[in-house]
């Protein structure tokens, strides 16, 4: 078992070196739409994880991107191992980043919210408080 700062500072390392792979390695223009976000390493070192956001929001683009991350797998694990100095050379993953898509369900909603808060605030610059309690019938009243 591996020192878990060591496993992040391989994640780490192993980003920059996959990003820049894609970009000096991978010859295919397809790849220049993907960005990689993050990476993770398992305590022992033996599996990567490396998360990723393609640039465009159409489903033939983020497909597209999947193919060639998968295709070009076997290369961009070489450059990783020849780049790193450790025994074993994880084994790589790629899953889709769903971050930014959240973020901006996230920014929605706070405009909805937003929205809301104005109309409440509309709303209650012309309201007058009630003086006398609306829930008092006369009959009460005299007692």
């Amino acid at each position: 078992m591996a020192d878990p700062a060591r496993a992040a500072r391989l994640a780490a390392r192993i980003k920059v070196i996959i990003a820049e792979a894609l970009r000096r390695r991978v010859k295919d223009e397809r790849a220049e739409l993907i960005t990689i976000t993050d990476a993770r390493v398992t305590n022992d070192l033996q599996h990567a994880t490396v998360y990723y956001t393609v640039l465009a929001n159409d489903e033939d683009t983020k497909r597209g991107a999947e193919e060639v991350l998968t295709s070009h797998q076997g290369t961009l694990r070489h450059e990783m191992g020849r780049q790193l100095s450790i025994r074993l050379t994880p084994t790589l993953e790629f899953v889709a980043d769903e971050i930014p898509e959240s973020a901006a369900h996230m920014e929605d909603l706070l405009r909805k919210a937003r929205e809301q808060d104005e109309q409440v605030r509309a709303l209650r610059e012309g309201a007058e408080p009630v003086t006398e309690s609306p829930y008092r019938s006369d009959a009460e009243g005299e007692n």
